[in-house]
């Protein structure tokens, strides 16, 4: 298996981010959990807004350390190469920006014309451990945003850009470029690459047993045997119920 610098070199299957758009959070996090990886989800992370569809794509990573004032006055991001609007320019279309931020939320990482902009490049999403200003209108975005918590206070009170594309920490979990971020009403999953094709194709059966699950508590059936299938019948019935639903 590749070491996890070179993830973003990995070539996906054609069709492992549609597979995954329809998958939830608690699928994958079970699905990572079994392959050994305890801290995929990051942490104190949650959509802004409603979030109609799960967000998918690949990582665009950008770094800020701790701000000071000779490196951050107000008038820094008069200059071109200021990392912050480099990323908003140059995130990819389909693609995630995550923001490292320290998890440090007393000031924003982003507001409302930056995600708006980034919407209209046709960015898949922005995730950030810090604040996000403008909170309402970021929620507002079709684009969904997922942030630590509204924040006032600009991003150069509290946050230096520095990096863009290398690897960062993110609510406590690593995220090279490239690795995969699913995000819905849960908050966030941080897939390695290396691993999204063989996730992305479990979903599909998973999110189908849970869905067959779920039908049968509502209709009365207790969990025991049934979840998990540890009575031979419950295969059976779902193989059934897929039958009876064309699947």
């Amino acid at each position: 298996m590749p070491n996890p610098p070179y993830a973003a070199q990995i070539v996906l299957s054609p069709d492992t981010l549609d597979r995954l758009k329809r998958a939830s959070t608690a699928s994958v996090a079970t699905l990572l959990f079994k392959r050994g990886y305890h801290n995929a989800y990051i942490q104190g992370v949650l959509p802004l807004g409603q979030t109609s569809e799960t967000m998918v794509g690949p990582a665009y990573t950008l770094r800020h350390i701790p701000a000071r004032p000779d490196t951050d006055p107000l008038d820094a991001f008069r200059e071109p190469d200021h990392p912050q609007r480099v990323a908003v320019e140059e995130c990819p279309p389909g693609a995630v920006l995550v923001m490292d931020c320290r998890e440090d939320t007393s000031a924003a990482s982003a507001g409302t014309i930056l995600l708006t902009r980034c919407q209209k490049r046709g960015v898949a999403g922005v995730v950030s451990d810090g604040g996000i200003r403008d909170a309402a209108g970021a929620a507002a975005l079709e684009m969904p945003v997922f942030a630590a918590k509204p924040s006032a206070p600009t991003n150069l009170t509290k946050h230096h850009a520095v990096d863009i594309g290398l690897p960062i920490a993110c609510g406590g979990v690593a995220v090279y470029p490239g690795d995969i971020l699913l995000g819905d009403a849960d908050g966030v999953m941080v897939i390695p690459r290396v691993l999204a094709d063989e996730i992305a194709a479990e979903t599909t059966g998973m999110e189908l047993f849970e869905a067959f699950v779920l039908e049968q508590v509502e209709n009365g059936a207790s969990i025991r045997g049934l979840y998990p299938p540890t009575d031979p019948k419950t295969l059976k019935a779902f193989d059934a119920w897929k039958t009876q639903h064309g699947l």
